[in-house]
């Protein structure tokens, strides 16, 4: 299935609901803010940050690339 969203726009979103997650008491609130002006719904928004934290390390969970080997 193709992806939706071109990687670019994954990665600016992302890295502007990181930047701006300090200004919000949760980042579920970050991602509700956020994701209409962005134009990608909330909860799209925060699984993009979590597996953007796991692939950095900073969270637990399979990396991009463990998820990849797993569809094959």
């Amino acid at each position: 299935m193709p992806k939706k969203y071109p990687d670019e726009v994954r990665e600016r979103a992302v890295r502007m609901t990181v930047d701006r997650v300090k200004d919000y008491p949760s980042m579920w609130a970050a991602c509700r803010e956020l994701a209409p002006k962005l134009n990608v719904g909330p909860e799209t928004l925060r699984k993009w940050v979590r597996q953007a934290q796991s692939d950095a390390g900073e969270r637990t969970g399979p990396t991009s690339e463990e998820l990849e080997e797993i569809k094959r």
